[in-house]
């Protein structure tokens, strides 16, 4: 089973199109982040079903498609706010709890972040150890080249340098033993990048999962 996420917003044709991309990569659960869908709605589009929590046209919104074949063994749909929402899918004797994520950004109030961060940490806290969990998002920060400090989560693969953003989200994986996935292998620099418009380049697009699901991290692009 292939998980994946993306920012939509970043994407021309949006919807149909990442549709058809993660039909071509045959990719089964993708997390989805600045959809800017307005409520907690369902739908199906060729083949996935959509489940997105958002409260604004024009900004945030996040989502989760899931393909046909899994649709039956999602048991639980969780939306906390336009920023955050969770499933949870039952596949025989394990348990996969799947997030979706959108960090605040810089330049927004420190109130609007510590309340994101208070929010993941509370839905990271109900999911049993038992049970798997991933995380995908944006997570708008550089967490850099370099591992020093981090080990159990950086595994050395990394981009540019560590913004404040950057650190947060490895502060957070320290904090609940999960590992950044998308810094276990090592990948051309083109590879790392997750969005680029002429010679501006950035990744801030990332994947955590509980270190002991290591073994199940075949590769990350």
């Amino acid at each position: 089973m292939h998980l994946a996420s993306w920012n939509i917003g970043s994407l021309t044709g949006k919807f149909i199109e990442l549709v058809k991309f993660l039909r071509r990569r045959r990719i089964s659960i993708a997390c989805v982040q600045k959809t800017k869908w307005v409520g907690a709605k369902a739908r199906v589009v060729d083949g996935y079903k959509l489940w997105c929590s958002g409260s604004n046209r024009v900004k945030n919104g996040v989502g989760i498609l899931v393909d046909n074949e899994l649709v039956d063994s999602v048991v639980e749909v969780s939306r906390k706010s336009d920023r955050i929402m969770a499933i949870r899918v039952v596949l025989g004797l394990v348990i996969l709890n799947v997030d979706s994520v959108y960090t605040p950004q810089m330049g927004l109030y420190d109130e609007v972040k510590k309340r994101f961060w208070e929010d993941l940490d509370i839905f990271v806290q109900d999911v049993p150890q038992g049970e798997k969990l991933n995380i995908g998002g944006d997570f708008n920060g550089h967490s850099g080249r370099e591992s020093e400090g981090y080990e159990s989560a950086h595994g050395g693969f990394g981009f540019a340098v560590k913004t404040s953003g950057g650190v947060a989200v490895l502060d957070f994986a320290i904090a609940y033993d999960l590992l950044v996935v998308n810094f276990l292998f090592k990948k051309k620099e083109d590879h790392l990048v997750t969005f680029k418009s002429g010679s501006f380049m950035t990744q801030i697009d990332y994947f955590l999962t509980r270190t002991d699901s290591r073994s199940c991290v075949g590769f990350v692009r």
